[in-house]
This record gives structure tokens, C-alpha cells and sequence, in this order.
């Protein structure tokens, strides 16, 4: 890449119906491709938005309380015709788009569901990000890390004319492991698709939503570009959403953030990929990637949650034994 890479990045915070069954789901994606417009239309006399980031849930939620519910009413394949619509879109305004998240059904991997996002480009889908942390127990759609022979990058990265992105789900992101495996992949722009509620959401006295979000930021030397869901509680019930999506910049400062609350926002901030790189080149102190001592982390050489093929089918009560089983395995 050549240039400097320079644009605005817009999160596009939704407050949408409830999706309770595949054909609902098109109302949605109709609203989030007007979105986008609106993203561009806005930013038209200023820097140029180039990356368009939705919530988790966007699509769809993961609502019904068994995995024979999800695959029945919810699940699709990927690509879809939600992917196919925004990839149009993409390719219109020569954007790039992280959609919000569905229920995937994969026929490689039968009898588990999946919470995915995918990024969006000018030509097409450039990677899926499967949630690696669901928000147990009471998520049942299945982990990638926990499906017995599953053999896809669990943190892909996309090489892009915009910079490297990589994306985590939500949950993801309060394991920094995560987004540091991002980093070492590769990834500048670290996305953040998420539904973060009530009460650890954008809002005192916790307030977990911006704090993981710079923390990440930081200790990662990356931007992170976070969507948060604004979606009332007559929503989705029984949680509410507080917004406050943001961008942040690669020393943890807060760029633009919607007002935390709920409801529809569009928030738009820069990004300055050259400035990152020079940065990570450069600097000596402060960068975390390059100080990483691998060796000095024991824990990682055993198993704390169970591994792939050590647990019957998911359900929220097999989530509550796993994390039983896991709690035994701890020192404290």
C-alpha cells in the first residue's frame, strides 16, 4: 500500500425490532443499508468514511433459550441475502462494512449454530468472525474453540486498502487475550460489534464499555472502532442497550462517542492508519506487542474452560456445568 491512509470510520448504532423469524430479518438489514447512506451522506463535505461498523444483534439475536429453536427459526447460511444486499452497498460507495451479527448455520459443522459477523468489501466478503466467547450460560450458540475438529483461523484478518482489520464479538472483548491474538495477527483497526448492556454498558458508575474499549485500544497499539446496540428494552427484552458507540485512537483517546443512552446514532471519527504504523515502527516505550514476555504466562499451558469435544451438546444447562468443571481447575 501506498499513500497515506487516512478516512472516517462511522459506527452505525441501531435501535431495531426484534427479529423473530428469517423473514423479519429484512426490515433490518433495509434500515442498516440506509444507514450506510446516511453515514456517507453526512461525512460527504469532510474526511471520507471508508469503514462502516454495525452492533451485534443487528440481524438478528440469539433469543430463543434452545438450540433447536435457533436452527428452526433464526439460523442462515453465509453468505446470505443480508451479505449479498450489503456487499451491493459496499460495492456502490466503495466502502468497506462490518455487518452486524446473525445466527449461522454452517453445513461443515452440523448440529451447532454460530453468533457471525462478516466484513464487507467493494468485492465481496472478506472474512467471517465467529464468536469465540459467548456470553454464558445463557448463549447456546456453539464457540468455534469448542466445535471437535474445527479448522478455520478463529481470529481472522483482513489486508485491506484501509489498513489490516480484524474483528471480536462483544463478550470477546473483555478477554484481552482475544484482541491481543488479533494484533499478533496482524490487525490496526481492531472492530468491536457489540450488544453491551445495562447495567456494565456506557454508563457510570461501571461504565465497562468505554473502559475495555481504550484499554484494548492501548495496550494493542491499534484504533478500535466500537458499535454498540441502542436498542430499548421493548426490544429486546429483558436487557437494554446504552449505546455510546465510539472510536478511540491507538493511545486510548476517546475520538467521538454517541451519547450513551438509547436509540438510533451515527458516530464518525478518523482514522489515520499511516500515523499507527509510524507509531508501532518508532516507539520504543508503551508498545505492549513488543514487550510481551510469551513465556512468563503458565496458564496457558493447560486447559481452564473445557477444549473441543470434552462436553455434551449445548444447552444452559451443560454452559452452567462447563463453568462449574472450569472453576475446579483454578488455583484460587
Amino acid at each position: 500500500m501506498t499513500g497515506h491512509i487516512r478516512y472516517s470510520a462511522a459506527c452505525c448504532q441501531t435501535d431495531l425490532p426484534n427479529p423473530l423469524g428469517r423473514l423479519e430479518m429484512r426490515a433490518n438489514t433495509d434500515r442498516m443499508l440506509s444507514m450506510v447512506d446516511s453515514a456517507m451522506a453526512g461525512a460527504a463535505p469532510f474526511l471520507p468514511v471508508r469503514l462502516v461498523v454495525f452492533p451485534e444483534f443487528a440481524h438478528a439475536a440469539p433469543v430463543y433459550a434452545t438450540l433447536a429453536e435457533l436452527v428452526e427459526k433464526l439460523a442462515v447460511p453465509v453468505p446470505n441475502e443480508h451479505t449479498d444486499r450489503l456487499c451491493a452497498k459496499a460495492k456502490e460507495h466503495g466502502i468497506f462494512i462490518q455487518s452486524g451479527t446473525m445466527i449461522e448455520a454452517d453445513p461443515r459443522w452440523p448440529g451447532v449454530v454460530f453468533n457471525t459477523t462478516c466484513l464487507i468489501g467493494p468485492r465481496g466478503i472478506l472474512y467471517r468472525y465467529r464468536k469465540v466467547n459467548p456470553w454464558i450460560p445463557y448463549e447456546v450458540h456453539a464457540s468455534p474453540h469448542d466445535v471437535p475438529g474445527y479448522d478455520e483461523p478463529l481470529f481472522p484478518v483482513a489486508d485491506t486498502e484501509i489498513g489490516r482489520i480484524g474483528c471480536a464479538i462483544c463478550y470477546d472483548w473483555v478477554f484481552p487475550e482475544a484482541l491481543r491474538q488479533l494484533a499478533i495477527n496482524g490487525a490496526e483497526v481492531l472492530v468491536r460489534v457489540s450488544a453491551y448492556m445495562d447495567p456494565w454498558g456506557a454508563t457510570e458508575p461501571m461504565d465497562w464499555w468505554t473502559l475495555v474499549n481504550r484499554c484494548r485500544a492501548l495496550e494493542n497499539v491499534a484504533y478500535v472502532v466500537a458499535a454498540n446496540q441502542g436498542a430499548q428494552l421493548r426490544r429486546y427484552p429483558p436487557y437494554s442497550w446504552p449505546g455510546g458507540s465510539m472510536v478511540v485512537d491507538f493511545d486510548g483517546r476517546v475520538l467521538a462517542q454517541a451519547s450513551p443512552g438509547p436509540g438510533e446514532r451515527i458516530v464518525v471519527a478518523p482514522v489515520d492508519v499511516t500515523a499507527l504504523r509510524h507509531e508501532r515502527a518508532t516507539r520504543r516505550g508503551h508498545h505492549m506487542l513488543a514487550h510481551l514476555r510469551t513465556e512468563a504466562y503458565p496458564l496457558y499451558r493447560a486447559h481452564v474452560y473445557p477444549p473441543a469435544g470434552a462436553c455434551g451438546p449445548l444447552s444452559y444447562e451443560e454452559n452452567n456445568a462447563r463453568i462449574d468443571a472450569a472453576k475446579k481447575t483454578l488455583a484460587w
